[in-house]
């Protein structure tokens, strides 16, 4: 049996493996799964949100036992991996609170006497999650899920299997508290082969999936196949367009940030940097500048920037793709190259002069590399924008007047006008083209997984 492997990606040493579920250990969480539903369903909103609560707060609470799971496992900077795990139990807090008004019945008139929609509990809802963000991506998929009254299962990264047990843990304990049925919200440690068994089980009634285009293409067949619902949020090549009128300060110090968070590997980042071509060289110099002050090293060490790559082969693949741009004529401003040493770091690395046919700008890039292309004009840089398979995020760097016009014309599920392109359990997010499609998060996402049920009542009215 292959076990599910850890590798610390400053060292590239192994410091976990645990062992996939057999198929009887799957078969006993999904029956725990399907047995637990009845009475989690019938809890009213108010008791779920009791429970809920709670895991916010025992996320909380073992913050410093939680967050350095992620620095081991995949490389999360400390304080960037506190944050995460505040922003989880955030999320769990805001559906408990918000969860009731979501789900509220939508009374729409006709004939009947009185006829509404009510958002009713669809059953076992499986997640399967990427290991860029193991805890937020985690509550981000169960908090609305169970609010609705779901229950879950979460197929975790294999990659990251600590923090996968721990946030299987904590729901169990916070749940157990709050006097919730066994089986609400279970971990399944599994190898990537075995998934299309589990989303075929008849006791799984909706799939939940992040991660690549590839395996979302791969979960939404299987799903199909089986007549069942999928959300698929997906990879991004996410243009930033920065015009000859914006704060280019404001701009360079978000963008830099947005591309160096989690060194990078982040779906939203900012990938593509399009630039209005009277401030381009501007533009240039300033994220040059700061990329240039990021400290690169230990992810313990709170002083961290930038941590590594959180696998050999991604960094690899990163690295390829710098090349092959730089190869096709792009200049390399900073960084790209492979520093020497144990562990799978990459330096911030700064291409300028890239064009719509580079790598760097067809592929989607997982790790701290900016890309910056030069437009001729606004409509030059919506053009550009737009061609890419990809449309999950875009940023805007220009009046919030012209800003929130070029968001209508931009093809993504997610605009920023001046600020930073992140996930926000206020509100929804998801891509569109190559990106999937759904939306997780705000009322929209607690809506994905529920039987949004028309009732008609008589007698008929004339």
């Amino acid at each position: 049996m292959s076990m599910l492997t850890a590798t610390d990606p400053r060292t590239g040493i192994v410091v976990r493996e645990v062992p996939p579920a057999t198929p009887d250990e799957v078969d006993a969480v999904l029956a725990a799964a399907e047995a637990a539903w009845p009475a989690w369903r019938a809890r009213d909103v108010a008791a779920r949100a009791e429970a809920m609560r709670a895991v916010g707060a025992l996320l909380r609470e073992r913050t410093e036992d939680l967050a350095p799971l992620m620095t081991q496992e995949m490389g999360k900077p400390i304080t960037e991996a506190r944050g995460e795990v505040a922003k989880a139990a955030w999320c769990a807090e805001h559906y408990a609170e918000h969860a009731a008004a979501y789900l509220a019945d939508e009374v729409i008139g006709s004939d009947a006497s009185r006829s509404y929609v009510q958002h009713l509990p669809l059953g076992v809802v499986l997640g399967i999650l990427p290991w860029n963000a193991p805890f937020w991506l985690a509550l981000r998929f169960a908090a609305p899920a169970l609010m609705a009254g779901n229950v879950g299962v979460l197929k975790h990264d294999p990659h990251v299997p600590g923090c996968a047990q721990a946030i299987g843990e904590v729901f169990a304990a916070a749940l157990a508290e709050a006097g919730a049925p066994a089986g609400v919200f279970q971990n399944l440690p599994l190898e990537t082969a075995a998934v299309a068994g589990v989303v075929r089980d008849p006791r799984v009634q909706a799939v939940s999936f992040t991660g690549s285009a590839r395996g979302g293409a791969a979960v939404a067949s299987v799903a199909a196949g089986e007549i069942k619902p999928a959300v698929l949020e997906l990879g991004g090549s996410d243009p930033c367009l920065v015009l000859a009128d914006a704060d280019l300060d404001a701009a360079a110090d978000t963008i830099a940030l947005s591309r160096i968070i989690n060194a990078g590997q982040s779906c939203i980042a900012a990938k593509r940097i399009i630039v209005e071509a009277p401030v381009y060289d501007a533009l240039v110099a300033r994220l040059r500048e700061r990329l240039a002050a990021l400290r690169t090293g230990d992810p313990s060490d709170p002083a961290t920037d930038v941590g590594p790559i959180a696998r050999a082969d991604l960094r690899e693949n990163l690295h390829r793709q710098v090349t092959e741009t730089v190869a096709a004529g792009a200049r390399l401003l900073l960084g790209g190259e492979v520093p020497d040493g144990p562990g799978y770091f990459y330096p911030p690395t700064l291409l300028a002069d890239v064009t719509d046919d580079m790598t760097a700008a067809c592929e989607e890039t997982f790790g701290p590399v900016l890309a910056v292309l030069r437009a001729d004009d606004a409509d030059d840089a919506l053009a550009m924008a737009n061609r890419t398979d990809y449309g999950l995020a875009a940023s805007v760097w220009s009046t919030p007047e012209r800003g929130e016009a070029l968001a209508r014309e931009i093809q993504a599920g997610q605009v920023a006008v001046n600020g930073i392109v992140k996930t926000d359990p206020r509100l929804p997010s998801g891509g569109i083209k190559r990106s999937g499609y759904g939306r997780e998060l705000g009322p929209h996402g607690i809506r994905e997984f529920v039987n949004a049920q028309q009732v008609w009542v008589g007698p008929r009215r004339d």
